[in-house]
């Protein structure tokens, strides 16, 4: 039986995936605020701050996928009424995976911040990985806000004990995370409709 880190693993790429000591740590010592719900189907890695949450992961296995399971878990976060927050790779219109999980957010509500430029570099391949932010605003909650709300989570999870784990730190916030109104970027989910309309 594959544990739910071997899962997360399995699913996710090297670059965005935390050491499973990380997230040990994280359960254990930010226990309050970061979450695992796991059964024999999924996995939901998530931080539950006060004003916001943060999906880290969520891994739903092949024989469940489109059975609802997403939208479950999704369902029950939702009822928080706080905003809910995620990093997806930039729009890839060849990976059929990545169209899939687009569609599910867009399904859900979900809104792409495109003035929130991201880009981090990964301790496990040392390269630059730039990431969109989706995030769902019971509220109508602003993209600068999802911005402060990110920088949060960046330092309290992500660069959480950085350099006692990896023996090096992670970027500073400020180089991770841009704000910026006019950022020159295609909505993700405008693509995702264009993609269609011409299929």
């Amino acid at each position: 039986m594959m544990n739910w880190y071997e899962k997360l693993k399995q699913y996710f790429p090297v670059e965005e995936m935390k050491s499973k000591q990380h997230m040990e740590l994280l359960l254990k010592e930010k226990g309050d605020v970061y979450y695992k719900d796991e059964g024999p189907d999924h996995v939901l890695m998530y931080a539950d701050f006060p004003t916001f949450i943060f999906i880290d992961y969520v891994y739903v296995s092949k024989e469940s996928r489109g059975k609802g399971m997403g939208h479950q878990l999704l369902a029950k976060l939702k009822e928080k009424e706080k905003p809910i927050i995620l990093e997806v790779e930039p729009f890839d219109y060849q990976d059929s995976d990545s169209t899939k999980r687009l569609h599910f957010y867009q399904r859900e509500g979900f809104k792409h911040a495109v003035s929130i430029g991201y880009t981090r570099r990964s301790l496990a391949t040392n390269e630059a990985n730039t990431l969109e932010i989706l995030y769902w605003a019971p509220k109508d909650e602003s993209e600068e806000e999802i911005y402060q709300q990110m920088k949060r989570m960046y330092e309290d999870i992500h660069t959480y004990k950085d350099e006692e784990i990896y023996g090096r730190s992670y970027q500073p916030v400020e180089e991770v995370l841009k704000y910026n109104n006019d950022r020159d970027a295609d909505n993700i989910f405008e693509a995702l409709d264009k993609k269609r309309k011409n299929n």
